[in-house]
């Protein structure tokens, strides 16, 4: 055992733990193999993990299809895949209908501008995602990015033919629909939890009580109904909404209720010192709230804050229900072409990578945000 001396005194120094030594053996046998009972489950579960491990290489890579030859008639000759079946994946399906998944009914010659406005998103989040452009030039580079995407996507002008919305479809929807409906929803969540929280305006707190109480009590699918069908009723004669941007609203007004709830957990947590000692400083009310109250706040609901956005994220593809191709949407009409309905697996597999990719993204850089901002406080 070490020592150390510690004014005059030999004092023995706690031995190092097993974790700490950088033996993948020693670890391994102080967590996996340290009884009986902790080796058998090990062997099991490891056995299972090998057996589930080889038959996903075999089915997925090895005994896979990768192409299929397509007819006279310009149709794929799927008889590969149907001799194939249940011992490799046909992944010749996607290869045939990538395109139609991703960008959906948009014109097949002008989906490169649906192509760029994808690279634009993900290029937005991760300009967004660097701590050193959150300065007020943020703001431009969103409106100067989103207009980008409305020239590309709609066309009309330098040249490009108009594309409605109604053929617009895929990957490209819903980026607009999760970008624009929490972009747009965070700001108003804000408000309403401020609101509820107002001690000198009753009636305003009694308004966002009621909106937060009334959307968190029916489901998403329930206003996307009521956005498509029952909110043109209400609308002067001559007057029509597209059903994109209805959806829109509907989503805004749904994913605000509940951040405005994540929020105001945030402001609760606080101590009241902190906006007692803004108040020593003369601040205003609004300059409190910005410059103290708020950025405390937000930093402890972090977690809970990108736990709501992930699930907006993927809810966007409850616009299947009002007619919007989004890219769950794309991939079910995709599958509906009678050579490629038995083969649906490889489709939602592509699909829920997909997913999982820009969800894990935002899990991980939430991960990142939170430790540095509790680096920064603890100095």
């Amino acid at each position: 055992m070490s020592t150390t001396t510690l004014r005059g005194a030999t004092v023995p120094l706690k031995p190092q733990p097993a974790t700490a030594m950088g033996s993948p053996w020693i670890w391994a046998r102080a967590n996996l193999f340290n009884s009986w009972l902790s080796t058998a489950i090990t062997l099991v579960l490891g056995y299972l993990v090998v057996r589930f491990a080889v038959g996903v290489i075999e089915w997925g890579f090895l005994n896979a299809v990768w192409s299929v030859p397509t007819r006279a008639d310009g149709t794929a000759d799927t008889s590969a895949c149907l001799n194939a079946k249940g011992i490799g994946a046909c992944w010749a399906v996607i290869h045939d209908k990538y395109r139609f998944i991703l960008f959906g009914r948009y014109p097949y010659e002008e989906q490169w501008r649906p192509a760029i406005c994808i690279a634009l998103f993900i290029a937005l989040f991760i300009v967004s995602g660097m701590r050193r452009f959150w300065r007020r030039e943020l703001a431009w580079i969103w409106l100067g990015t989103l207009t980008a995407i409305g020239v590309l996507m709609w066309g009309g002008v330098l040249g490009m033919q108009f594309v409605p919305q109604d053929s617009w479809g895929g990957l490209p929807i819903t980026l607009i629909l999760s970008t624009f409906g929490l972009a747009f929803a965070f700001p108003l969540a804000v408000l309403v939890a401020l609101g509820r929280r107002s001690t000198q305006l009753p009636a305003v707190k009694m308004i966002c009580v009621v909106y937060v109480e009334l959307i968190r009590g029916v489901p998403l699918v329930s206003l996307l109904f009521m956005a498509s069908v029952m909110f043109p009723l209400f609308l002067p004669e001559g007057i029509n909404i597209d059903k994109l941007l209805r959806a829109q609203i509907a989503i805004i007004l749904f994913a605000a209720a509940y951040l405005a709830e994540v929020i105001r957990a945030g402001l609760q947590a606080l101590p009241k010192g902190q906006g007692e000692a803004a108040d020593a400083l003369g601040l205003s009310y609004w300059q409190k709230t910005a410059r103290i109250i708020l950025p405390q706040a937000l930093r402890l609901v972090i977690p809970p804050l990108v736990n709501t956005f992930i699930g907006f994220f993927k809810d966007t593809s409850l616009v299947l229900i009002i007619g919007i191709f989004d890219l769950l949407t794309a991939g079910k009409v995709a599958i509906s072409e009678p050579a490629w309905q038995s083969f649906a697996t490889e489709i939602y597999i592509v699909l829920a990578l997909v997913y999982f990719t820009f969800c894990f993204a935002m899990s991980k850089y939430s991960r990142g945000l939170e430790r540095d901002l509790d680096r920064a406080r603890s100095r």
